[in-house]
């Protein structure tokens, strides 16, 4: 299988909410994808999100990326008013075609100051894919 098509971007741009527009919305969800002999890196910037806020899916070889945040509306009010907030609040998503052959339990994934690595094996067989199954984040 050929590198261009392997981890080839679904989409070129992630869903923005329509409150947002393109041209100031702040990128999220920055990616680099790292070939290895024997497997692929993908590392992927996640800066304001907790672990808990990021899903890892694989589904029919296609490996989908999904974070969520919402507004904290226990914030207490130290006597100041906000006259603005600019923090992302919704959802954003990645996926990447890895190809078929891949399955969730070989997939590892990894989530350490802001980043989420994770690491897909490459695999000459073509055993069958699990249905939506996620993959556990460490």
């Amino acid at each position: 299988m050929l590198l261009s098509h392997v981890f080839s971007d679904m989409f070129d741009d992630m869903f923005i909410p329509s409150t947002m527009s393109a041209a100031n919305a702040p990128r999220l969800m920055n990616s680099e994808v790292r070939e290895y002999d024997d497997h692929y890196e993908l590392h992927m910037e996640l800066a304001g999100f907790k672990k808990e806020d990021i899903k890892a899916e694989l589904k029919d070889g296609y490996l989908t990326i999904k974070a969520e945040r919402s507004a904290n509306n226990d914030a207490q009010n130290d006597g100041g008013r906000v006259i603005r907030s600019e923090r992302f609040m919704g959802t954003c998503q990645r996926t990447f075609y890895v190809g078929e052959h891949v399955q969730r339990e070989d997939v590892r994934a990894a989530f350490e100051d802001g980043v989420l690595k994770l690491y897909i094996p490459k695999k000459v067989e073509q055993p069958k894919v699990q249905e939506n199954h996620y993959i556990a984040i460490e």
